[in-house]
């Protein structure tokens, strides 16, 4: 991923700017479409907080599509080589693409779990943790509410675009 500095950013066009920050969130460019008016931002800081205001005012659909749009964590995407580069190698950084057969079908069992209780995929900024924290994520957070996990994901939703915009923006 090349970078951009904040001021070529700030510059850019709502089309060159979806184009660039879109990628922040997974398959969500919808959110710097309607961030972009806001600018010039500040800070990098100033910019995710925009973005994550977005994302609070959008609404529960709107945010549902956002966690639905994450890939499970070990899943059929990530097995098939088909996760988005920033997925592969955020999940690589976790140790997730060396894992042991016994311990895919583990984590292929908690997505399934998570899943049907709650709807949508297991989100967890797995550039912050590694294998272990995140099994123990899935035990710990199956026992919350659907909003209680809503939350939990948009707020992991949130570092994770908190680390790409820092890898994008200098």
């Amino acid at each position: 991923m090349s970078t951009i500095t904040l001021n070529q950013l700030n510059s850019r066009d709502r089309e060159e700017f979806v184009r660039i920050v879109g990628p922040v969130f997974e398959h969500s460019p919808w959110i710097a479409e309607v961030t972009w008016h806001r600018k010039p931002f500040a800070s990098v800081g100033k910019l995710h907080a925009e973005l994550c205001a977005t994302v609070a005012q959008a609404g529960e659909q709107k945010q549902l599509a956002l966690i639905r749009a994450h890939p499970d964590l070990v899943g059929k995407l990530a097995q098939a080589g088909q996760l988005t580069k920033e997925s592969t190698g955020e999940q690589t950084s976790a140790g997730l693409d060396k894992l042991a057969p016994d311990e895919v079908k583990l984590f292929q069992g908690n997505n399934l779990a998570y899943k049907a209780k709650f709807g949508f995929p297991f989100i967890i900024c797995a550039r912050l943790n590694k294998k272990e924290a995140i099994l123990n994520g899935f035990e710990t957070r199956l026992k919350n509410t659907r909003e209680q996990e809503i939350k939990a994901a948009l707020e992991e939703i949130g570092k994770i675009a908190r680390l790409r915009l820092e890898d994008l923006v200098k």
